[in-house]
């Protein structure tokens, strides 16, 4: 019985390596970006990623506006909008940017209560650029983000 149980181990171990690897590999190291194609409300969202040995190991979430200025960066901005609807930009881009970081995906992310419109942006996003990860293409790839 062991000897059928070693057998049946050392026929399955490579299958089962395979399919680890094979998720891991789905994804070609570099950097990726994808960005909306419009602005919303003055600031335009983009997701980059930067894939390493097949992960993903860095994520930045964020907008900017016309002039290149960064939406988390924008103080008078995070005050009216973190009274208004209980977060801001710096406190949910982080939040999606880490989950999307600790999931390796952007399946299961929740929405962060306040932050439902970036939410559904974001998840278009990061759907665009894993898409770029998987296809080894760093351009970068301009998504209808409008809801």
């Amino acid at each position: 019985m062991k000897r059928v149980c070693k057998g049946i181990l050392i026929l399955l171990l490579p299958a089962i390596l395979l399919a680890a690897c094979g998720n891991k590999a789905s994804l070609k190291d570099g950097y990726y970006t994808a960005q909306a194609a419009q602005f919303s409300h003055g600031w335009k969202e983009y997701v980059t990623i930067m894939v390493k040995g097949g992960n993903i190991v860095s994520v930045e979430y964020n907008a900017e506006n016309p002039s290149g200025f960064i939406k988390s960066w924008d103080n008078a901005y995070m005050q009216t909008m973190l009274h208004t609807n209980g977060t801001y930009p710096n406190e949910y881009t982080r939040y999606y940017a880490g989950q999307l970081l600790s999931m390796q995906s952007a399946d299961s992310i929740d929405a962060l209560s306040g932050a439902t419109s970036s939410y559904g942006s974001f998840q278009k996003l990061a759907a665009a650029v894993l898409e770029q990860a998987r296809q080894g293409d760093s351009d970068i790839v301009v998504v209808d983000t409008s809801h």
